[in-house]
């Protein structure tokens, strides 16, 4: 039985699981959103604030795994985005191992892609074809790998995702249109500046957040069902729908219309739709298929 924790720039994720033979079962899941990444982008340090929240949620997950998962024999943790760009990353990661005895293991953009790679294939049924793109859009960076017959040819961490380009270009609630514009030709900029050779057969997979929310939405859940949201076709219509829904009403409005899942990132979800856009846009994707495995299974996979 392992453990892995993902502290990523607005979430933190713990994961306990089985892991045996190359199959990983999940055990338990637990979520919360310190926003570790707030300010990160503009001011390249982590405030003691967020530090002090990191710390909160890391802190509970300790008393979950030493009362309900003594048999637990390892932890690895995580870190991505939020913490490889602050200038006192070094500071963030002492004073956590300080207060809570966990080690952080900062991922390179190449470690975090091969992660969520590994995570995103684990939890669903083996993808036909040759060729497949997986998209992981935290909150300070968005990564994509490329799967070819089954192994990670390529890979890239855009230093884009749903909090910085929030806290970047969409400054108003809702966002004006001016500034969907602006945040859509970065976004555009960033993905044709660092291009996939792949074919007309290409398959893409999304991981994180928006996707498995935008996904939940469609689905009308009202729980957590990794069960049904696993496998999901998530049509560009789909989410070119809810952009236009977000463009129109803010973001308090919308977490009265769907609070299970946008709870905790309702201020920063049209960052990450315009993201999921301009990726399939880039790529001429009708769909993406929808996977809730992520870099907590890849730890325990790969690392």
């Amino acid at each position: 039985m392992k453990a892995a924790i993902d502290i990523g720039t607005n979430t933190v994720l713990l994961l306990v699981a089985e892991y045996e033979n190359g199959v990983i079962k999940n055990i338990h899941e637990e979520h919360r959103v310190p926003r570790l990444g707030k300010g990160v982008d503009a001011d390249k340090n982590i405030n003691d604030a967020a530090t002090e929240r990191v710390i909160d949620a890391l802190s509970a997950y300790r008393t979950i795994l030493d009362t309900d998962f003594p048999k637990v024999d390892k932890v690895i943790v995580t870190a991505t985005s939020a913490v490889r760009d602050a200038n006192n990353r070094d500071v963030f990661i002492s004073r956590v191992k300080d207060e809570t005895g966990f080690d952080i293991r900062l991922l390179s953009g190449k470690e975090e892609a091969e992660c969520t790679a590994a995570g995103a294939l684990s939890v669903l049924e083996k993808i036909e074809g040759e060729e497949t793109l997986i998209l992981d859009i935290g909150g300070g960076s968005t990564e994509v790998a490329q799967i070819k017959e089954g192994k990670l040819v390529d890979g890239h961490s855009f230093d884009m995702g749903s909090v910085r380009f929030t806290e970047r270009f969409l400054k108003g609630n809702p966002p004006s249109g001016e500034e969907i514009e602006t945040c859509r030709k970065e976004i555009e900029k960033l993905y044709t500046g660092r291009p996939f050779k792949s074919g007309r057969e290409v398959k893409a997979i999304g991981v994180a957040g928006t996707v498995t929310t935008l996904a939940a939405m469609a689905l009308e859940l009202t729980n957590y069902e990794p069960g049904k949201l696993n496998g999901y076709s998530l049509r560009f219509e789909e989410v070119q729908k809810y952009i236009q829904e977000f463009s129109e009403n803010d973001y308090e409005d919308m977490l009265t219309r769907h609070p299970v899942y946008l709870k905790g990132r309702e201020d920063i979800f049209m960052g990450g739709m315009l993201i999921l856009e301009g990726f399939m846009k880039q790529y001429d994707l009708d769909s993406i298929l929808v996977s809730t495995g992520g870099i907590r299974h890849g730890a325990i996979i790969t690392l």
